[in-house]
């Protein structure tokens, strides 16, 4: 590799990170370098690659250009290599490299709302081994469309242990922490606590007693017309694609006859927010309920639930049908889970290349283009 190589391959901090990944591999016939078969493996996902067959083709066809800044010893793997290295490194040593790349993103730009949802990989089952789809918890900074991090759900557990495993491992201070109803749980609003970040916690009736009393305060707020000056309130309007959506945001501190209430660490405010949507003529009209460790200002509530969306849209969605993550046949746990954080990663790559294309368009870009190629493996040094 020459010095002007050297120099482009130092410059993506991609490698940089995960240059202590351990091989798992050992003995004296490895004749390709883990660098070499991650990062080719990353180009191939961020340019529409679904299996390591197409993997490895892709790689033959640009070898040229990775030379520029691999080393290929002994040429491009085959795609048995491709397989059978992925099933070897461990997701968590995985998952700490891509957490450490993440964090050093997250830190330089400042997010502020982390939305945690989980996601069924619909195909990743096997019969033969009695494996169920394998379901996973991420984390996503709303503003900054960053992917922090993901934790498979053990197969005898559930979100509600998953959730806690993921907070662990990431850099919250001064985030808001948004959760669907499924982590609204005393443990998580603890743990998010501590961490010295704030929660924005969905409220449904899996919370019995305080969704009730929580749904009862606001029914007695709107029996008084909502004018307490206490309450908080915030009204949006959005039109677009054909959809028009009105949201009213209330929040108010916490009643002191609120039952449990100092069961929920620095619990604040109560929030509901009133949706109606009009869509082909078809009017739809629904209610939702939040409890927070932040003060009541509805402003700041309407952004942290509307920001929550941010992971469906931006990334699950965008998982579904740009990276057709549900259609993939691999069943491996550790090769699933590895290329689940390897789409992540592609994801938010290509949302901070700035180029002003869709991102169907720029998987396309970067399989026609080098140099695009290269940018885009270079928008993780943008700030």
């Amino acid at each position: 590799m020459d010095a002007n190589a050297g120099r482009e391959s130092s410059r993506i901090s991609i490698i940089h990170h995960f240059a202590d990944l351990e091989d798992p591999r050992v003995g004296p016939h490895i004749l390709h370098k883990l660098m070499d078969i991650l990062v080719i493996t990353m180009c191939a996902v961020i340019a529409g690659c679904e299996s390591f067959l197409q993997i490895a083709e892709y790689g033959r066809h640009k070898e040229a250009w990775l030379r520029n800044f691999l080393e290929l010893p002994h040429g491009i793997p085959s795609h048995d290599t491709f397989a059978r290295v992925w099933t070897v490194i461990d997701p968590a040593k995985f998952q700490e490299c891509f957490m450490r790349w993440a964090a050093a993103l997250h830190d330089a730009t400042g997010g502020k709302v982390i939305a945690i949802d989980g996601k069924t990989l619909r195909r990743s089952f096997d019969r033969a081994k009695g494996l169920n789809p394998l379901h996973l918890v991420s984390a996503w900074c709303c503003e900054n469309h960053i992917s922090l991090g993901q934790v498979a759900v053990d197969a005898k557990s559930n979100e509600i242990t998953a959730i806690p495993a993921l907070l662990e491992l990431l850099t919250i201070k001064g985030a808001i922490v948004t959760i669907d109803a499924a982590g609204c749980q005393r443990a998580i609003a603890t743990q998010i606590r501590k961490q010295e970040a704030d929660y924005v916690l969905a409220l449904k009736q899996n919370q019995n007693s305080l969704y009730d009393d929580v749904v009862a305060h606001f029914k007695q707020q709107e029996a008084e017309g909502f004018s307490r000056p206490e309450l908080s309130s915030h009204e949006a309007h959005e039109k677009a694609h054909g959809r028009e959506e009105h949201r009213t945001t209330r929040v108010m501190p916490v009643p002191e006859s609120l039952r449990n209430r100092d069961l929920w660490r620095d619990l604040n405010s109560l929030g509901m927010v009133e949706s109606r949507r009009l869509l082909a003529g078809r009017e739809e009209s629904y209610t939702r309920y939040f409890i927070s460790s932040l003060e009541p200002d509805a402003m700041q509530l309407a952004h942290a639930v509307r920001s929550h969306w941010s992971i469906e849209n931006s990334l699950h969605w965008v998982l579904d049908v740009t990276f057709r993550e549900d259609d993939s046949r691999i069943q491996d746990r550790y090769s699933v889970q590895n290329l689940a954080a390897l789409r992540r990663l592609a994801i938010t790559l290509l949302k901070r290349e700035p180029t002003k294309q869709s991102l169907v368009t720029k998987r396309m870009m970067t399989g026609w283009d080098d140099d695009y190629m290269f940018q885009v493996l270079m928008a993780a040094g943008k700030t």
